[in-house]
């Protein structure tokens, strides 16, 4: 019979395991807290490191490009971190971690950045385009409230404008004789269109009215009812047989045409849709709001695809580039005009220097883009970099009062060399490019 072999006693056992876990985890007191301090301090650089490491200066690629800012030093020999007693952190971090650590971001190095920065603007500024000065070239009086409204015919025939006096008239382009009034409307009207593919008129009001005109009859032949309040502006798709109403109920609704028919409630925006557009492609749709955003719409499912909150104020004006695939759309205060790219909605740049209350905007197909304000300053723009060329203010008519100087609507002609504007003094202004 074999004997057990004896076990080891378990006292000197304890003990080793003991003196292993002291020396592991609780050697020397001083040195584990320095221990600690200094993976804290690793830990802390780290993080830095990480969370920081591409914002300390340009990359390399652009440092290049700005060949007088300085040399850009080759990637491996970026210097280390240097934050004062962690010096020592840094070059440890330098030496676990394979990517180099960056520049501390020093005073001369953020010096060095804004040099850089100024130089790379100063790339960018493109030269505006010449456009030629405009000046005022007719006044049409006519209507008893203001004018709030204006749209010119696909044939560039004739214009018709919409004011508080609840008429639509029908002016001749080239001598300014009034041809038609049209009655209907029981309050302002605030929104006109002349359809390019039927003989149509659309028109809304703050009635909550939306009525198609029959222009060979020159009566209303349908309404399209919905809104809950006032509607301030319409737009008609140019492909579609689709228009689209906007106004205080804080919706866009979107009419069939023919049927009357609400396709879609376009639903999202929290206060007054000043402006809607309608354009080809996507985003089909693009509204203005009181909520000071802008939305752009997918027209098919109804629902927002994009919203743009850059703007600090209400937004009342919107104006699509005739051949270009952007928009620019206008509020108030300071850069309160901005021009947006297609179809995301990309920030391209301010329009800035017009400080006043925005009503309307309009461009034409050459880049000469309008702004007219509350306070009846009107700024002429160069479309693609931004430039102002030209500044004028409203001249209120006689027996106007000085407050009545405000610009509320605009539009250029089918040319693009005409621009209709109407405004509180109840007139509408024609001003035209002076000739060479």
């Amino acid at each position: 019979m074999t004997s057990v072999a004896a076990l080891p006693p378990l006292d000197p056992l304890l003990r080793r395991s003991a003196k292993r876990t002291r020396n592991i985890f609780a050697s020397c007191p001083d040195d584990g807290l320095k221990d600690e301090e200094k993976s804290a301090r690793i830990r802390l650089s780290v993080k830095i490191n990480d969370e920081y490491r591409d914002y300390k200066e340009l990359p390399p690629s652009l440092l290049a490009q700005q060949g007088a800012v300085g040399p850009v030093r080759p990637k491996g020999h970026q210097k280390a971190i240097t934050a004062g007693p962690t010096a020592d952190t840094s070059r440890m971090i330098a030496s676990i971690d394979s990517t180099p650590a960056q520049r501390q971001s020093t005073l001369t190095s953020s010096s060095t950045l804004s040099q850089a920065l100024t130089l790379h603007k100063t790339t960018r500024t493109i030269k505006p385009t010449y456009h030629a000065p405009w000046k005022l070239v007719r006044v049409i009086s006519g209507h008893l409230g203001w004018v709030r409204s204006v749209a010119v015919e696909p044939g560039n025939q004739w214009f018709v404008t919409g004011a508080g006096d609840r008429v639509i008239k029908v002016w001749d382009l080239a001598s300014g004789d009034l041809k038609l009034s049209l009655t209907g409307h029981i309050s302002t009207v605030r929104g006109l269109a002349v359809s390019p593919r039927h003989p149509y008129l659309f028109s809304c009001g703050e009635d909550k009215m939306v009525k198609c005109w029959d222009l060979e009859a020159n009566k209303v032949i349908r309404h399209y009812h919905g809104h809950l309040s006032g509607v301030y502006s319409l737009s008609l798709h140019p492909t579609l047989d689709v228009l689209v109403t906007a106004g205080r109920d804080a919706s866009a609704r979107v009419w069939d045409m023919r049927t009357k028919a609400q396709i879609h409630v376009l639903s999202g925006h929290t206060a007054t849709v000043a402006d809607v557009k309608c354009q080809e492609s996507d985003p089909q749709v693009i509204t203005g709001s009181m909520d000071s955003t802008v939305r752009l719409w997918d027209l098919a499912a109804g629902k927002t695809s994009v919203t743009l909150t850059h703007h600090k104020k209400s937004v009342r004006a919107l104006a699509i580039h005739p051949t270009e695939y952007s928009f620019a759309s206008g509020s108030a205060g300071g850069n309160n005009i901005k021009k947006w790219k297609c179809p995301e909605g990309t920030f391209v740049h301010n329009f800035s220097g017009h400080n006043a209350i925005i009503n309307t905007l309009s461009v034409n197909a050459e880049g000469v883009f309008f702004s007219g304000a509350d306070n009846g300053t009107l700024t002429l723009w160069d479309y693609d970099t931004g430039t102002p060329f030209q500044n004028m203010e409203d001249v209120p008519q006689p027996g106007s009062l000085e407050a009545e100087a405000g610009v509320f609507c605009s539009t250029f002609d089918a040319t693009g060399t005409r621009l209709i504007t109407g405004g509180a003094d109840k007139t509408i202004k024609i001003y035209a490019e002076q000739s060479h």
